[in-house]
């Protein structure tokens, strides 16, 4: 190591500033997913895929709330995958392994997250039931997205930031 490098402090960043990179990271990767596989398997333009988010809070309403019923589900969709990236911080914070182990912890945790969210959160939420039961097709995909976009991003990045000092016994 050169004496420059020897006097530089550490920057490894603080939990808060890991869950904000993660939530911001999974959320866009999501989000980025959520457009692509609405608009090539029924023409959803992003507006009203956003506009479906903040149906969790507004009902039916957020169908015709426009452009401001978007920002809030764009809102509510980066509060929802940051909430979910501190989670998945706090457990490695407890479970060294899921940190050992990211992309099986993060494959894993995204199955979890699907779970929840479609049968737990949706289900409570202010979403209007659907006139038709979501195909088998559609969960396979929200699965696998989730899995991939909010899951594993969750846990790399978790683990990048989690890795000890070199030299470190802890």
């Amino acid at each position: 190591m050169t004496a420059a490098a020897a006097t530089i402090p550490s920057t490894r960043p603080k939990g808060s500033q890991i869950v904000l990179i993660g939530g911001l990271v999974a959320g866009t990767l999501d989000l980025t997913a959520a457009f692509i596989v609405s608009w090539l398997r029924a023409g959803v333009s992003p507006v009203r895929v956003m506009q479906s988010v903040a149906s969790g809070l507004l009902g039916a309403a957020a169908f015709t709330g426009g452009a401001k019923s978007g920002v809030l589900g764009v809102v509510a969709h980066f509060f929802i995958a940051t909430v979910w990236t501190a989670v998945f911080y706090f457990a490695s914070r407890r479970l060294r392994f899921i940190v050992d182990r990211p992309v099986l912890s993060g494959l894993i945790f995204g199955v979890a997250v699907y779970v929840f969210m479609n049968f737990v959160v949706i289900p409570l939420s202010a979403v209007p039931p659907r006139a038709t039961p979501v195909p088998l097709s559609g969960r396979i995909i929200g699965l696998l997205v989730i899995m991939v976009c909010i899951g594993l991003p969750i846990a790399l990045i978790v683990r990048r930031y989690s890795e000890r000092e070199p030299g470190s016994t802890s």
